[in-house]
């Protein structure tokens, strides 16, 4: 059984990571183009390899359950968690053009990329890599259907169309040559190509994560409202955890699958809320906020929920 401050060890490198980033926006040695630049490689050409390479040999996602029960847990978890959040953000008065559908779509929406993988791999190896992105398709799905439609309004035809992407073409062929052996016959060359390009996207996307979080530094005083930032981090660092360790403890599932729940239970808020905001004609500042809020207080609350998951299910 890990120590709070073996798991906390793991956890500190990634906010370090983040907190970098913050410090090379700052000082503008990334910013205009070379951010945006910069964020399209990660997402289009970084993160693909790194799926590519986590799933196109793993072993563990030769089981159906591990194909089909991750993407339905991640789309239920965070469908259920934004009605939640919806719940609260009425309950502490917001309404439609104060936050309110903001407030749903942030504390509903987890970590579930460049926070959770490092820890997952610290924890249970690289194998367990697998499994987490497969359980985040469903995860996306969720922010561009439910997540677009709680923000606009729009069609789910418009949301569709978001999860046609590098990552997701990359799952499709990785899952295909996974399947049928085909992994072993790609040429040495490619894979390593693969690998080099892999391995850079969990720190770039840190990095990046602290120069979008940047961004929104220079007016202090809206980083914190007591009533928002208060109700997001008891909901999305309290109850949330709870309600997710249950269903680990409970949900019919394999050994892979309880672990990415018990990981994504600990997350802070996840970053693109605030750019699903920014598009959708929500309230960036109510996601900054809670961002910022839950990320600030998770560097101390996530050992403490993974040691309470791994002591509770013995994963």
């Amino acid at each position: 059984m890990m120590s709070y401050w073996q798991l906390m060890q793991l956890v500190l490198p990634v906010f370090a990571l983040i907190a970098i980033g913050v410090v090379v926006r700052r000082v503008h040695w990334v910013e205009g183009e070379a951010e945006t630049s910069l964020i399209r490689l990660v997402v289009n050409l970084f993160s693909p390899c790194l799926i590519f390479e986590s799933v196109a040999n793993n072993a563990a996602l030769r089981e159906p359950g591990n194909l089909i029960m991750p993407p339905l847990v991640g789309f239920g978890v965070t469908f259920l968690a934004i009605r939640a959040g919806l719940l609260v953000a009425k309950s502490i008065g917001l309404h439609v053009g104060t936050g309110l559908r903001t407030f749903g779509l942030a504390v509903g929406l987890a970590n579930y990329g460049y926070l959770p993988l490092p820890i997952m791999t610290g924890i249970w190896g690289v194998e367990s890599r697998g499994v987490l992105l497969v359980h985040n398709v469903g995860v996306e799905a969720a922010i561009w259907t439910v997540g677009v439609l709680v923000l606009s309004g729009q069609s789910l035809r418009e949301g569709w169309r978001k999860l046609v992407s590098p990552m997701l073409i990359s799952l499709v062929l990785a899952v295909v040559c996974n399947l049928t052996g085909a992994t072993p016959h790609i040429p040495r060359i490619a894979m390593d190509a693969v690998h080099a390009l892999a391995v850079c996207a969990i720190p770039l996307g840190l990095l990046m994560t602290g120069v979008n979080l940047a961004n929104y530094l220079n007016e202090p005083r809206e980083l914190f409202d007591a009533k928002v930032s208060v109700a997001a981090m008891a909901l999305r660092l309290g109850a949330l955890p709870v309600a997710m360790l249950v269903l680990a403890k409970y949900l019919p599932c394999s050994l892979e699958l309880k672990r990415v729940i018990v990981v994504q239970a600990a997350m802070p808020a996840g970053v693109i809320s605030i750019i699903v905001s920014k598009l959708y004609g929500g309230h960036p500042r109510t996601a900054v906020q809670i961002v910022l809020g839950t990320t600030a207080l998770g560097v101390f609350v996530i050992p403490l929920w993974l040691r309470a998951g791994l002591a509770w299910l013995g994963v």
